[in-house]
């Protein structure tokens, strides 16, 4: 899958025989799965046996989250399954670690060193860059499994191999077979190193639901929030984590952490925040493709010129609040990376993100990291085509749109 692929049923999907099988045997599951409060908090107790949810604030959140979803014009019977097992284990999470705080109230008693941050939007190297420094042992990093199910069952605590590891390796197949070019665009395996936007969705306040469904009732309810609350509910995450799993020091990204950078500095003061930065245009059809793509999981038709409109909007406001927040963390504490440095000179990106975090570069780090990108060289699955008209914009526009951010990081 060496050559481009151009996707053209963006708006129409089309589905393989294996796909579809897999999308109607869904939709049977559809009436059991209502998109609904009370029912989804019934069934996380019902297949956890537990009942305290932890501080109750977030059903707000979750009620206004189940209202946008609700609105989306299109939303099919397997999109009302996904929705549902999704939500279902946010819930569970929050049950499991209500639980695992009241049994271990020691947890709360871990210090947390500063962690080390990757922010940047997709496409800057930042995948790439977090699976590589997590080769080596020296940060602690969650693997896919692990992010989706951070706390394990009380009937299978201590199981080996995990039951979790085998539930992702299902839920990962069925991607696999539903969006094949996925990988493309994204690579996700069960092992995958992930991000801890996937964990701020257990307080039902994340950027990562906008990715998930077309839902502007929901930004605007996130954006009108202080997430410092919802920070601080990461942090207590992670130390439960790291009672769990052990692990020294966190190595952590996510693209939300660009407009959160003021939070992101009083939650987890010390940290270190490694930035990375690429000509916006090509990022922003880049990323506006992959959710274009993965909307099919939940909708059809899909909108989508309303969809890419949405996302230029969303992608000038974060660039616009990282322009204004950056210099919040300071040079002692962060760098700025461009994406063409970093593939022209990985090893010494690695090295730079080492010195700032005061960890010490050795032979061990360095086999480790060359072992890593031996096997993972850029393009190596191949690459989805884009292009501005595919997605009803121009390339004028998008330049002045994100011309402060290109000024000030790219010029």
């Amino acid at each position: 899958m060496s050559d481009a692929v151009r996707l053209d049923d963006l708006a129409e999907p089309r589905f393989s025989t294996e796909a579809q099988q897999l999308r109607d045997m869904m939709a049977t599951m559809a009436p059991q799965c209502p998109l609904d409060a009370d029912a989804l908090h019934a069934r996380a107790s019902a297949d956890t046996g537990l009942h305290d949810f932890g501080d109750d604030d977030y059903r707000e959140r979750l009620d206004v989250f189940l209202a946008a979803l609700r609105d989306i014009d299109g939303l099919h019977p397997p999109g009302v399954v996904n929705f549902y097992g999704q939500l279902l284990q946010l819930l569970k999470n929050r049950l499991l670690l209500a639980d695992l705080l009241t049994r271990h109230p020691e947890i709360d008693d871990i210090e947390l060193r500063p962690p080390v941050f990757i922010a940047g939007l997709p496409r800057t190297g930042t995948t790439h860059l977090h699976n590589m420094l997590a080769a080596a042992p020296t940060f602690r990093t969650m693997p896919y499994w692990e992010s989706v199910e951070p706390y394990p069952l009380p009937a299978e605590a201590g199981i080996e191999p995990d039951p979790r590891r085998a539930r992702m390796d299902v839920a990962v197949h069925v991607i696999n077979i539903v969006m094949p070019y996925f990988p493309l665009m994204h690579e996700m395996t069960t092992d995958h190193v992930h991000e801890e936007i996937q964990l701020l969705a257990n307080d039902f306040s994340t950027m990562l639901f906008e990715t998930l469904a077309h839902v502007p009732r929901w930004r605007d309810y996130y954006q009108a929030h202080d997430q410092t609350p919802h920070y601080a509910y990461l942090a207590t995450q992670l130390k439960a984590m790291q009672f769990l799993r052990g692990g020294r020091r966190w190595l952590l990204k996510s693209p939300q952490h660009l407009e959160q950078v003021p939070v992101l500095d009083r939650v987890f003061p010390g940290s270190i925040v490694v930035f990375t930065h690429r000509d916006p245009v090509p990022v922003a059809l880049s990323m506006i493709a992959m959710i274009v793509y993965s909307a099919r999981m939940h909708r059809s038709p899909v909108p989508v010129a309303e969809i890419a409109a949405y996302w230029v909007d969303r992608l000038e406001l974060m660039l616009t609040a990282l322009v204004r927040d950056r210099d919040t963390v300071g040079p002692r504490r962060s760098i700025d990376i461009r994406f063409d440095d970093f593939m022209a000179d990985e090893l010494g990106v690695a090295a730079q993100a080492y010195a700032l975090a005061g960890e010490p570069f050795d032979e061990p780090a360095r086999t480790a990291f060359t072992g890593y990108l031996a096997g993972h060289r850029r393009g190596r699955l191949g690459h989805v085509e884009t292009s501005c008209e595919m997605f009803g914009l121009t390339e004028k526009d998008l330049r002045a749109r994100f011309a402060p951010y290109v000024e000030r990081f790219l010029t």
